[in-house]
């Protein structure tokens, strides 16, 4: 072939195999599926429109001579929904194919899952098996873009079914989303029967997982099930929550109404997915269970976006990650805003601790914020999360290792600040409340401070201390053994 690009309109234009080949060649292949996605989502449009229609006609709310002209007054409006939702998905696929040589070992371990739990047939799909994504980790590479294409799609099916065997589709919050799936002409005309819709389970739910798994990645709801025992209705309730509290579907929005290039944008929708990922997590392990998604939202967007505002004024030290992915981002033409809440998000992530702190201590949410990150500068915790980041990724154990290191960081932080706001006044600027505390536990600072000095400034020639995963536990130890001993 000698063609670039494939995109098939109709069905098995080329075989599965065919299509890893060309793309292993150089070539850029999907599936058929994803390709003619929008003639497949038209259709659903097409019948879910057509039923609340009939229904509206029956109960006389709508007359029949109307049904014609109404149809095709539709016609943009449905264009434009189905559109948007083709758009968001080969988004998403950039994304996982940017991030897929990473990815490879939990793409493996999905893979493993939906063939064990979910009657997946791997060979009959041309999905990978073990063996061979064991292969294409050694050689650096992910799975191929039609390989992932397909993943996602069984991704979105697996999650949709648990949906609705939960109540996630009766839930108020999400429940509320029913009406963006349809028309603005039906929304104004059969806003009723558009809430009564005998579909409207299934509707919710397919919204639901394509804004999940678009926005948060394939393998989102797999690793939480992983890291904390959540189930994928608990997931996507953490998706629900936190996307909403860091406002995340307008930054995701404004990203890909970017006039760049999909490598750029790609990259800051994967940026973007780290604080969702973090703040999922937290969401699971602090917060009563099941997530009540809408009395989160309502504790803590608010105080986080007007904490957001001020951090600007609290001059935080970004690390080398952050401040070098702004830079490459606004050099690429990304507006300076949006490179910088992009690049930052991770420290906005803190904000739920601050906000928890503040009502645990009963102090004000800026002279929290302010001390929390003035206190992870002077411990130099900012500097071993980032080492953190930067260790190796291996098997699931080993990934496992990271999160239990980076909790462990974010606690002993969190605990920290509670100590000196406690033996501290509210009306002392930060730098004052960490030299007070610091003084009257000089002598054991000291001796945390001059072993983190070692571990994090090794002599040359000693290996760096993100490639060493001993010593940042070593680290994490020392500043845990403060909390026993300070105050």
């Amino acid at each position: 072939m000698r063609a670039k690009v494939v995109g098939e309109g109709g069905n098995l234009g080329v075989t599965p195999l065919g299509r890893i080949e060309f793309d292993r060649s150089g070539g850029r292949i999907n599936t058929d599926a994803m390709d003619n996605s929008a003639g497949v989502d038209c259709s659903d449009h097409e019948v879910n429109i057509k039923i609340l229609l009939d229904r509206q006609i029956t109960s006389g709310a709508i007359e029949e001579a109307e049904r014609h002209d109404l149809l095709v007054s539709m016609t943009d409006d449905v264009s434009r929904l189905v559109l948007a939702d083709n758009i968001s998905q080969n988004s998403a696929l950039s994304v996982e194919r940017s991030l897929a040589p990473k990815m490879v070992d939990v793409h493996a371990r999905i893979l493993a899952d939906l063939s064990r739990n979910r009657g997946v047939d791997l060979r009959l799909e041309a999905l990978p098996t073990r063996k061979e994504t064991d292969k294409l980790q050694a050689a650096g590479l992910g799975l191929s873009s039609p390989e992932l294409a397909n993943l996602m799609a069984h991704v979105k099916l697996a999650t949709k079914d648990d949906v609705l065997r939960s109540d996630l589709p009766d839930n108020e919050v999400l429940a509320a989303r029913l009406p963006e799936y349809f028309p603005d002409a039906l929304r104004e005309r059969a806003a009723d029967g558009i809430a009564a819709h005998p579909l409207r389970r299934e509707i919710v739910a397919t919204q639901v997982v394509n804004s999940l798994v678009d926005n948060a990645g394939v393998s989102f709801v797999y690793r939480l099930e992983e890291e904390t025992g959540a189930g994928a209705a608990e997931a996507v309730r953490a998706f629900a929550a936190v996307s909403r509290v860091f406002d995340l579907p307008a930054t995701w929005a404004a990203i890909r109404a970017l006039p760049v290039s999909a490598q750029e944008s790609s990259a800051l929708l994967a940026e973007s997915r780290r604080v969702l990922d973090r703040g999922a997590r937290w969401m699971l392990t602090n917060r009563p269970q099941p997530i009540a998604i809408g009395a989160e939202v309502n504790r803590y967007a608010e105080r986080i976006a007007k904490l957001s505002a001020a951090m600007g004024g609290w001059d935080i030290r970004y690390d080398r990650q952050a401040s070098g992915s702004g830079e490459r981002a606004i050099a690429a033409g990304v507006p300076e805003e949006l490179a910088n809440t992009v690049s930052r998000a991770l420290y906005r992530f803190s904000l739920l601790d601050v906000v928890d702190i503040a009502d645990i201590t009963e102090r004000e949410d800026d002279e929290v914020g302010q001390l929390y990150f003035a206190l992870m500068q002077h411990l130099r915790i900012d500097e071993m999360l980032g080492a953190v980041a930067e260790l190796p990724r291996g098997d699931r154990w080993s990934e496992m290792a990271r999160l239990a290191l980076r909790d462990d960081l974010y606690g002993a932080l969190r605990a920290l600040t509670v100590e000196v706001l406690n033996f501290t006044d509210p009306e002392e600027p930060a730098t004052q409340k960490i030299g007070d505390w610091a003084s009257h536990n000089a002598r054991r600072l000291e001796r945390v401070g001059a072993l983190l000095g070692e571990i994090l400034d090794p002599v040359e020639g000693a290996p760096q201390v993100a490639n060493d995963e001993s010593r940042l536990s070593v680290a994490t130890r020392a500043l845990r053994s403060l909390l026993r001993h300070v105050g």
